[in-house]
């Protein structure tokens, strides 16, 4: 009998056996290889060295020295550093202002807004900290988004332009608040108004008729609110409350009678049969220099000495000249000089009154609004 020698197929069992081993041995192995991995591609990176303790007039004056070279976010980092070697010096006060001066430059305001807050926080007497809360409100100023974005950087940019103003009023940086404030109110009016409108073109009236009303509460003095009375006259229309679009048009009419908005209001009352000579709605201008005059002021009435009042009147006028009255002249009016808005570029921080002692760089520019 002859027999066959010859290699048989492998059975199944012993393939699993071997791919059991090859997954036992890659996890044995791969927690030693990996750590490995990672500390090599670590040191492939380039890390920054360590600065030295350096004597803080020396430290203070290269950070200012990189800024005004244009090394913007190694300054911020020199800065960083006056604080973090010298914390009770009084150079470490201006480094926290100047750290977050340089952070606003390059756009990091995720940076430069923490470390604002920290400055009004650890010194809010500092003569500083005018300027601190207006960088603030940069920061968020220049991070406003169109309407049909979030608008949560624009509100915090209301708050704190407001708090600029309400804190140091008699300042120039009040005054460019104050314009940025204008421009930071009209831009939230017109996301209401984007929000009324998406709801009135899908029919949901009552939400569109809300969004419009806010706009006419809050925002008065925008741009915004003549559309906003406008379609506020169409969503009354379209619900059928006629009594209310007379009254939105009415408002309108009198506020803005030379508008367009107020032109399509009317023309909308009147193909919608409404009697415009009774309802109390003004005629629509065509003219612009046609405009109505409003109604007759009132007659002035008679002072009655004999009033219920339960005061006494008034004694008489003296009959003096001009010249001759006892109270001095009051000083001339002096007009506040207009501020022009720079968006852009904000005024380097106020600077320490003597320099840096012993150091070999130039101070602070002083050049505020």
């Amino acid at each position: 009998m002859r027999l066959k020698i010859g290699f048989g197929r492998p059975s199944r069992a012993s393939g699993d056996r071997r791919g059991r081993k090859a997954r036992l041995l890659a996890g044995a192995v791969l927690p030693m290889v990996l750590p490995a991995v990672l500390i090599a591609l670590a040191g492939c990176k380039s890390q920054e060295p360590d600065i030295p303790d350096t004597p803080v007039e020396i430290l203070y004056n290269d950070a200012l020295d990189t800024l005004n070279a244009g090394n913007t976010k190694q300054a911020a980092k020199l800065f960083d550093e006056v604080e973090r070697q010298h914390p009770y010096s009084t150079w470490a006060t201006q480094s926290q202002l100047m750290s977050a001066y340089a952070y606003y430059l390059v756009d990091s305001y995720d940076d430069a807004i923490p470390a604002l807050e920290r400055f009004i926080d650890l010194h809010p007497g500092n003569r500083g900290a005018a300027y601190a809360y207006y960088l603030r409100a940069l920061c968020y100023y220049e991070q406003i988004a169109d309407v049909s974005r979030d608008q949560g950087n624009t509100e915090e940019a209301q708050r704190a332009l407001s708090d600029v103003i309400a804190r140091f009023p008699n300042t120039p940086y009040a005054r460019d608040a104050t314009l940025k404030l204008d421009l930071v109110r009209d831009h939230l009016a017109g996301k209401e108004m984007s929000v009324g409108r998406y709801y009135q073109q899908r029919g949901q009236y009552l939400a569109a008729i809300n969004r419009y009303k806010n706009v006419i509460d809050q925002y008065q003095t925008t741009t915004h609110v003549p559309e906003a009375l406008e379609r506020l006259t169409e969503s009354y229309v379209a619900l059928g409350v006629m009594d209310e679009a007379e009254r939105s048009a009415s408002v309108l009419g009198y506020n803005y009678p030379g508008s367009q908005w107020y032109q399509d209001a009317y023309n909308l009352l009147t193909s919608k049969g409404v009697d415009m000579a009774s309802a109390d709605v003004p005629p629509a201008v065509t003219d612009p220099n046609k405009i109505p005059a409003g109604p007759p002021p009132p007659e002035p009435k008679q002072d009655n000495p004999g009033s219920d009042t339960g005061l006494p009147p008034l004694p008489p006028l003296a009959n003096t000249q001009p010249g001759q009255s006892d109270l001095p002249t009051p000083p001339p009016a002096v007009p506040t000089p207009p501020v022009e808005e720079q968006p852009v570029q904000p005024p380097a921080p106020p600077s320490m009154d003597q320099p840096a002692p012993g150091g070999s760089g130039s101070t602070v520019n002083n050049s505020t609004y």
